[in-house]
């Protein structure tokens, strides 16, 4: 049986974004698969230490906070890998861990260290750049730190998992890592982790933002400059005239937030949406559901999980044609897609689903299909598949979860 050591600065009920969702989910499939799955994460006062969860075994360290200065972000992101060492090690005396798993830069010092100690091979999963993130602006601090950081663990890994094949001519092209050591494994998406809510319950939701008559448009997620909601809200103004009755939601908090609001005031279009700030996720899946639209402008996206939820939700989704949205979303198929960072093309495709019911139908029937391309059971086969070719062990068999937890 293959053991691995999976490092992640979140982990449930820890949520920071994406990647808590991600690792979580992608530890459960693997211990599906007969894979022993450790993960080493951070934790507040009221998580455990230690549990045993789905099957995986959860190691927290205790962490304040974490800072809203960038700045001070760096330097509390160093300790936290320094305490992340310390209980690695202790667990490399209780453990003989094959492998060692890191996501991200924010534990590649740490993973760098215990893959040192345990002679065991480091595999990276890089979800997204600080190149990319800034529009290749990394000569600043900390921007500079980071991209030195990515750019580093990217080539002292012996493999590097990217989430599309956009990521992985990024990360070869920005890092020079040779593309025989990058392999690209999609995230999943799980719809049971959807859950619909009776009608009644979400009509009472929809009443808040709009009325029956009315077309709700769904802008979700953080609120950041490179998420692109700037773009959206630029072209609401003529979607609005063309589309009578159309409002807008947006569902999310970032440092962008202060600007959005300040961008619908001068556009004169605070009667017409709501802006929601940070949700919890019960609210946040809820939210595909009553949503006519959903809308993702990025400007940079390695790979699109909102446009997955919002599929998986039955909800009509258009993206911006770059980076992983285009591998995610195919046109004219399970989604449409628009030119990226122009306000009049998002417009004109949101102008063509809000007034064709029949397209919005469509869309949502084929994404269903599309959706069986993004199984977790696939995407832990695949990144097993690594782990193995890496460690030369065989096949994990398959093991009964409860027998893990006897």
């Amino acid at each position: 049986m293959t053991r691995v050591l999976i490092l992640s600065w979140e982990y449930p009920p820890l949520i920071e974004g994406g990647l808590a969702r991600h690792v979580r989910k992608l530890s459960e499939a693997l211990v599906a698969r007969g894979v022993e799955v450790h993960v080493l994460t951070r934790g507040g006062e009221e998580s455990p230490a230690h549990e045993l969860s789905n099957g995986v075994d959860v190691h927290r360290i205790l962490e304040p906070k974490r800072p809203t200065d960038l700045g001070e972000f760096v330097a509390w992101v160093e300790r936290m890998n320094s305490d992340m060492l310390a209980a690695g090690v202790e667990l490399g005396d209780s453990y003989e861990f094959d492998l060692v798993h890191g996501h991200d830069w924010l534990v590649a010092n740490a993973c760098d260290h215990l893959a040192r100690r345990f002679g065991a091979p480091l595999v990276t999963t890089i979800h997204a750049t600080e190149h990319g993130r800034h529009q290749g602006w990394v000569e600043a601090h900390p921007q500079s730190y980071i991209h030195g950081v990515e750019r580093w663990i990217s080539n002292r890994s012996q493999r590097v998992i990217a989430c599309s094949h956009y990521m992985r001519e990024q990360i070869a092209d920005i890092f020079g890592v040779e593309e025989g050591r990058i392999t690209v494994i999609p995230n999943g998406i799980d719809p049971d982790d959807l859950p619909n809510q009776d009608p009644e319950t979400l009509a009472r939701l929809r009443a808040n933002f709009a009325a029956p008559d009315e077309r709700l448009v769904l802008l979700i997620g953080r609120l950041v400059y490179e998420k692109g909601f700037q773009l959206a809200l630029e072209a609401m103004p003529r979607l609005i005239e063309e589309v009578p009755g159309t409002r807008f939601l947006v569902a999310g908090s970032g440092t962008h937030e202060a600007e959005l609001r300040r961008q619908a005031e001068e556009l004169g279009l605070m009667d017409h949406g709501t802006f929601l700030g940070w949700i919890g996720d019960d609210v946040l899946h809820s939210l595909y559901r009553i949503a006519d639209l959903t809308v993702v402008p990025s400007i940079y996206e390695p790979f699109g999980l909102v446009a997955l939820e919002a599929m998986a939700s039955g909800c009509p989704c258009i993206v911006a044609d770059t980076g992983g949205l285009r591998e995610v979303v195919p046109h004219e198929e399970a989604g449409l897609r628009f030119r990226s960072r122009d306000p009049e093309a998002l417009a004109e495709v949101a102008i063509r689903v809000l007034s064709d019911d029949e397209l919005g139908r469509r869309l949502v029937a084929e994404a269903y299909e599309h959706l069986r391309r993004f199984d977790w059971a696939d995407v832990a086969e695949r990144t097993e598949a690594v782990y193995l070719e890496l460690t030369g062990a065989p096949a994990a068999r398959s093991l009964d979860r409860e027998q893990r937890q006897s």
